[in-house]
């Protein structure tokens, strides 16, 4: 019998976990504020408030799983992510679902070296704080017996639909126009791609190993952020595009009219020096790998990003 699966948001993670399940044939519920989600025969799409923790219990009763995929504005994320992490983490509860969380680098702060997944939750910033403080609050049910929980964690997105520093500049790379990158242009930073994403995210969630524990994305090796705009401007034919970097003053000016940008100077840390994902644990636990680069760049080039959800 097809189990159900309530999958959180519907950005390009959420939808890749909704298309994955409903292709191995189980049903799949898709929740977000305007009802989208990809329009598929085994996908049901309800226009919900995923924060009223009541509406999203009833909408998860049977559940097999729960999947958060959310993402709120940048900006908003300390307002916006505890109560909906919350209504989501008791939907989980009250339906005895495996709560699938997907999450990003951001809780651990600034470290010095791979990032592993048995490094503390450090980040004394207000959005690694967040982030951290979902998963810690989320940990303490599974341990408390009340849920059965597990957190992956991924680092900048590339592929269809990603929205991030680089992905945003491809309307002036296939112009051939000069563009500007966040940091140091030439400091590795490893990127991670939505299908691999939302592929261990349903990995997790149906293996019983994993529950209890946060897992990294397999992500291939890291590249510099010319390199990445290199491969980029290859692969939509355009012989070389100039590489600089955003000026300091420009993000302070930009804050001013742009929300989003008045938050990147507590997370530059990201781009200004090596910033390196260690993946090895999912790797040798569930014998993934991440997908051919190729693959990735030309799903990254295939369309004009369109959404910044998770």
């Amino acid at each position: 019998m097809n189990e159900l699966h309530v999958v959180v948001g519907a950005g390009p993670v959420g939808s890749g976990v909704a298309r994955i399940l409903a292709g191995l044939g189980e049903r799949v519920r898709v929740v977000t504020r305007n009802g989208g989600g990809p329009d598929l025969p085994a996908v049901e799409r309800v226009a919900a408030d995923a924060s009223d923790a009541e509406r999203l219990a009833e909408l998860s009763t049977g559940a097999r799983a729960v999947y958060n995929c959310a993402n709120p504005p940048y900006h908003r994320w300390p307002q916006e992510w505890p109560p909906l992490a919350a209504s989501i983490l008791r939907a989980a509860e009250r339906s005895g679902a495996v709560l699938a969380t997907v999450s990003n680098l951001y809780g651990y702060g600034p470290v010095d070296g791979p990032i592993h997944e048995d490094l503390p939750l450090a980040a004394s910033f207000s959005k690694g704080v967040v982030r951290a403080r979902m998963w810690v609050d989320a940990l303490a049910a599974h341990e408390a017996g009340r849920v059965r929980a597990t957190e992956i964690r991924a680092s900048d997105y590339l592929g269809y639909g990603a929205y991030g520093s680089l992905t945003r500049l491809l309307p002036r790379i296939r112009a051939g126009k000069a563009v500007r990158v966040l940091g140091d242009p030439d400091a590795p930073h490893t990127f991670t791609y939505t299908v691999d994403t939302a592929r261990l995210l349903v990995r997790v969630a149906a293996d019983e190993c994993a529950w209890g524990a946060a897992w990294h994305v397999p992500s291939n090796p890291a590249r510099t952020a010319r390199e990445v705009v290199t491969d980029l401007s290859r692969a939509v034919g355009v012989t070389s595009v100039t590489v600089n970097a955003v000026p300091r003053w420009g993000l302070t000016v930009g804050g001013w009219f742009v929300p989003a940008l008045k938050e990147l100077p507590e997370v530059m840390y990201q781009h200004d020096r090596p910033f390196l994902l260690d993946d090895s644990r999912a790797r040798v636990t569930f014998g993934m790998r991440p997908a051919p680069w190729s693959e990735i760049i030309a799903a990254t080039v295939g369309a004009t990003p369109t959404s910044r959800a998770a």
